[in-house]
């Protein structure tokens, strides 16, 4: 008998399976006595029986014990485990309480059956070490000493079973919304068949107004938002998988066949199903989710490529208009990975300090004076200047966007020292900015500290917005920031005007001090005569809203005369100067500056 603890013991510490050591212990004991057979059953949290090891068994036996209800009438094994005591059943053929069951044993030759509850460390039941006799009595001696060790080596083996179980179930699930989290969505991809092109699909959820509710409503309210899209990405997805994968994205691989026939249709049922609102501590949230997906295809080796197609269909999906959906076309990936390559790039840039600054000067139309400049982006790259429109991709990251326009703010702070120094009397700097730097901490502070260091009043600051940083502000965090930088007397122009969708209703919730007439309308203005209308109306808005109108791109005389013609005061464009360094700027605007207005209203309107 010791050698029988020592040999089970040994299995345990060395850490085999559950299976194994008790397929082992069952082998040892029918060596021991010859007599018997025996059988391991556990008990699981519903009640219900499943064979751990029987090895003289039938496999046909074991599989049909599997799910069966413990009961005081179901054989001797359900009997002990509901009973919570020892049952021996000395005639299997007369016990009433193998009605139903019999058949399985009888045929196999066997009699008579004894089992007793394995009980786990807090004294509960979650298993059953049973005896078959072939012929009808009930244990003996000795073979009660064999089973009182056994029950102790069991209980021992599936205590540890349930630890590492646990564990691991802990370090493959996700604490917050109980999902499986990336290192199981990790060990499924590991389990997938890319030989089967169409066969199975990834599909990844990132919710877009996380950060939203965190910054608007806590933290709190953020992890409820997870909970409920967790919960109601499950129902739906059922019966797939949802991975947590991140901090605002999911993760689901789709293989039912009628699903991958119509992803468009699946991701519809996902985002609806995300759809109505949720209580987030106290708050009423609705969710608002991305998605992208991709189609294991011919030429997908691993699981892992299918799921970075996914990757760059969920960043498209999200640089193109958040809410929808995206499927991975071969293309996309050819964009993400120039995208990657530009923020490599531009942080190597920033880092280096290759980024500087050009100014293109704003002018008055009727008299030809320069009234202010805007600042330009500008990388070094080797021997060459590049402008930012080769490396705008860069900026769709939001770390990138902001560090660019920090850097950018302190190049025209120092250049505004310079000219305030050589008593220059320009009006303004124009600063593009992003709608990164209005989300990470606002542009305020930087704007702030970055020019009292400098000692340059902030009037001469004009900040140009585009309007899709305003159209990306359901939560109002650019309209309060607009407001606060109007108050402190900063300037704010809306950049690319007519670009985008709904202009004249930005105007009415986020007002502006100017207007800047995109190119593609000054492009067509003495060819078109609907853009020569839209323009003349806009001047016309513009004027009667108190706001400065500035029409960029103009390259030649006919576009300035029609400009001046239809009221347009203020342009910019190669016609006048391209954009030149700090240095040249200072000098042309020496000898052809205009004077600053005197006060409130005619400044704003003069620019």
């Amino acid at each position: 008998m010791t050698d029988l603890q020592n040999t089970i013991l040994e299995l345990i510490a060395r850490g085999e399976p559950l299976v194994k050591t008790l397929v082992r212990l069952c082998l040892e004991v029918e060596r021991i006595a010859p007599d018997v057979i025996c059988s391991v059953v556990s008990v699981d949290e519903a009640g219900c029986l499943h064979s751990l090891a029987a090895p003289s068994m039938p496999a046909s036996y074991s599989a049909a014990l599997d799910g069966i209800p413990i009961g005081a009438q179901v054989g001797t094994c359900g009997a002990a485990a509901h009973l919570v005591r020892e049952v021996v059943t000395p005639d299997i053929a007369a016990d009433p309480d193998w009605e139903g069951y019999r058949h399985l044993v009888l045929p196999l030759g066997l009699g008579a059956c004894w089992s007793s509850p394995i009980k786990d460390s807090r004294g509960a039941v979650v298993g059953c070490f049973g005896f078959y006799f072939r012929e009808a009595r009930g244990p003996s001696r000795t073979e009660r000493e064999i089973v009182n060790q056994c029950l102790n080596l069991c209980s021992i083996a599936i205590d540890r079973h349930r630890r590492v179980v646990e564990r691991e179930r802990r370090a493959l699930t996700d604490e917050l919304t109980s999902l499986p989290n990336r290192a199981a969505f990790n060990a499924a991809l590991g389990e997938l068949d890319c030989d089967a092109p169409g066969t199975w699909a990834i599909c990844l959820l990132d919710l877009d107004n996380l950060k939203v509710v965190n910054d608007t409503f806590g933290h709190q309210a953020g992890d409820d938002l997870l909970v409920h899209v967790a919960q109601r990405l499950a129902r739906v997805a059922r019966p797939e998988r949802v991975y947590r994968v991140g901090g605002d994205e999911f993760a689901i691989v789709v293989h039912r066949p009628e699903a991958l026939a119509d992803l468009e249709k699946l991701a519809e049922t996902y985002l609806a199903a995300l759809g109505g609102v949720a209580d987030c501590a106290g708050n009423v949230v609705a969710p608002r989710a991305t998605i992208g997906m991709a189609v294991v295809a011919v030429g997908d080796r691993v699981a892992e490529r299918v799921r970075q197609n996914a990757d760059f269909a969920l960043y498209h999906a999200k640089e193109t208009g958040r809410g929808g959906f995206v499927r991975y076309w071969p293309g996309i990936g050819t964009r993400m990975t120039r995208r990657l390559t530009a923020i490599r790039e531009v942080d190597a840039a920033l880092r280096e300090g290759r980024i500087i600054a050009h100014y293109q000067p704003v002018i008055r139309l009727e008299t030809g004076g320069i009234v202010g400049v805007e600042a330009l982006c500008r990388m070094r790259l080797g021997n060459k200047l590049i402008s930012a429109a080769a490396f705008h991709e860069a900026t769709t990251d939001a770390h990138i966007a902001s560090a660019l326009t920090e850097q950018m703010l302190t190049h025209v702070a120092a250049d505004l020292r310079t000219w305030l120094d050589m008593g220059i009397p320009f009006q303004h700097v124009g600063v593009n900015v992003s709608s990164a730097d209005f989300h990470r901490g606002g542009i305020m502070p930087i704007l702030a500290r970055t020019f009292e260091a400098q000692g340059v009043p902030l009037q001469h600051i004009v900040l140009e917005v585009t309007e899709s940083v305003y159209m990306g502000d359901d939560a109002g965090v650019v309209q309060r920031a607009v407001a606060e930088l109007r108050e402190r007397g900063v300037r704010v122009a809306l950049d690319d005007f007519g670009t985008g969708y709904a202009s004249l209703t930005h105007l009415m919730s986020v007002p502006v001090d100017y207007i800047k007439i995109d190119k593609s309308f000054v492009d067509r203005i003495d060819v078109h005569g609907p853009s020569q209308a839209i323009v003349e109306g806009v001047v016309g808005i513009a004027a009667k809203l108190g706001m400065g109108i500035v029409a960029e791109g103009i390259e030649t005389e006919a576009q300035s005369r029609l400009l001046r013609d239809l009221g347009c005061e203020l342009g910019q464009g190669h016609l006048y100067s391209p954009a030149i360094p700090g240095a040249d700027a200072g000098a042309i605007m020496l000898e052809r500056a205009e004077g600053v207005p005197a006060s409130g209203n005619e400044r704003r309107r003069t620019i």
